[in-house]
């Protein structure tokens, strides 16, 4: 077990040092691979950030049930439990109709001829705050809350919840477009880096295959060669990443003073940032695996 971690550790050492062999050319091709890997990272970031804002801004659609006017007060109590204990209700207010009155003299400003009315014409109402969810789930719970008992009408008003959801729908179709394609050109630059490392080396696979070495021995340090490029292009992706999120951050503090906000941008979780790197890594290992597998089977000695 030991001999086989230190065979491991110094293919890795020599990966390493063939990596870094020209300095300036290994971190260049760190540099591509991470600005490549930052460009969706960092447009899936500004989305996260984007959607609390705008939830936060916009708050959760409320659900107003206006009851029958003939409702009576066991009726109201009744349905105000029910409310309370339905799982996706974060909480229920009740608006008697009286109250409702005063709050419409007091907002329309015409409290002479609303006094004059001969009986109050509004029902009494709940106002029912949904816990967050999609607009589908929203209209479904106001279609589901409207077939309860004594109530008249359920209206919800998810014009904005469809807008945000198709704008978020859209920022995340081009944020995976693009991820996709950059994940390609990635594996085809690790493909090439790799093609080049076997030609220059040709001679030496030759003679290792003489002298009986397996294919599984021959293909460990490529493999390993392109999941650290692959690794060490994540790290620079984050680190690209969380310095421009500090330079907008420093920016935006300002901007938000002026709109009395304490809005920041939220850096990518510890979630996110392992699963960068991980994808980080399998986009390199994918792209040696392929280009091993291409070119070295082309290898056989003389």
């Amino acid at each position: 077990m030991t001999r086989a971690l230190a065979q491991h550790f110094g293919v890795l050492r020599a990966v390493l040092r063939r990596m870094f062999a020209s300095k300036l050319a290994g971190f260049l091709n760190i540099l591509v691979i991470g600005i490549a890997l930052s460009l969706p990272a960092g447009m899936y970031l500004l989305l996260q950030n984007a959607q609390g804002l705008v939830a936060q801004l916009s708050g959760t659609p409320q659900i107003s049930l206006f009851l029958e006017m003939d409702a009576k007060a066991d009726d109201i109590d009744r349905l105000q439990k029910q409310l309370a204990q339905h799982p996706a209700v974060a909480g229920v207010d009740f608006v008697a109709r009286a109250q409702a009155l005063e709050q419409l003299k007091q907002s329309t400003g015409l409290s002479d001829l609303i006094s004059g009315l001969e009986q109050n014409p509004l029902p009494d109402a709940f106002v029912v705050h949904p816990k967050p969810g999609d607009a589908q789930s929203l209209d479904a719970l106001r279609g589901e809350l409207a077939k309860l008992p004594r109530v008249s009408e359920a209206q919800l008003d998810s014009a904005w919840a469809y807008k945000l959801e198709a704008l978020l729908k859209f920022g995340r179709m081009g944020v995976l477009i693009l991820a996709s394609l950059l994940s390609l050109a990635l594996i085809a630059v690790t493909f090439n880096t790799i093609r080049l490392q076997i030609l220059t080396q040709h001679d030496e696979i030759e003679v290792t295959k003489l002298i009986g070495a397996t294919d599984g021995f021959i293909r460990r340090p490529f493999l390993y060669f392109g999941a650290t490029q692959g690794l060490l292009g994540g790290i620079m992706a984050w680190l690209i990443v969380n310095a421009s999120l500090l330079l907008l951050n420093h920016q935006l503090g300002a901007l938000a003073q002026l709109y009395a906000s304490q809005f920041t941008l939220h850096p990518l979780s510890i979630g996110d940032s392992l699963s960068l790197l991980l994808f980080s890594i399998y986009l390199g290992w994918i792209g040696a695996w392929l280009s091993v597998a291409r070119h070295l089977s082309q290898i056989e000695p003389r």
